[in-house]
């Protein structure tokens, strides 16, 4: 058994040299609303979910990304709405969101 149900890391690189990277995406703002609602939903946690920071997935032309385990999936995600629907369909129901994934 996991310690976590899902565990969701954001690519918040932020590049040195200028280039493209999620963090341009607002990757940053979706990181901080999926982190808010999980724990308003009362879902994080041991046995809940866990949302982490990460490096660069070096995937930058597929971007803003993030990716949930255990079953790793990826998904690129637009707006605050994609999370929301990321949070309600995989996390919630447990299904993928086709449209979504890398």
């Amino acid at each position: 058994m996991n310690y976590y149900q899902y565990h969701v890391f954001f690519c918040l690189n932020k590049r040195e040299d200028g280039a493209a990277c999620c963090t341009n995406f607002g990757a940053e703002e979706a990181f901080d609303h999926m982190k808010s609602r999980i724990k308003r939903l009362n879902m994080n946690g041991k046995d809940g979910v866990r949302i982490n920071r990460a490096g660069c997935f070096d995937r930058c032309s597929e971007g803003p990304l993030l990716v949930i385990y255990p079953e790793a999936v990826w998904y690129k995600f637009v707006d605050l709405e994609d999370i929301d629907e990321i949070i309600d369909t995989h996390i919630v129901q447990g299904k993928v969101i086709q449209r979504l994934l890398v």
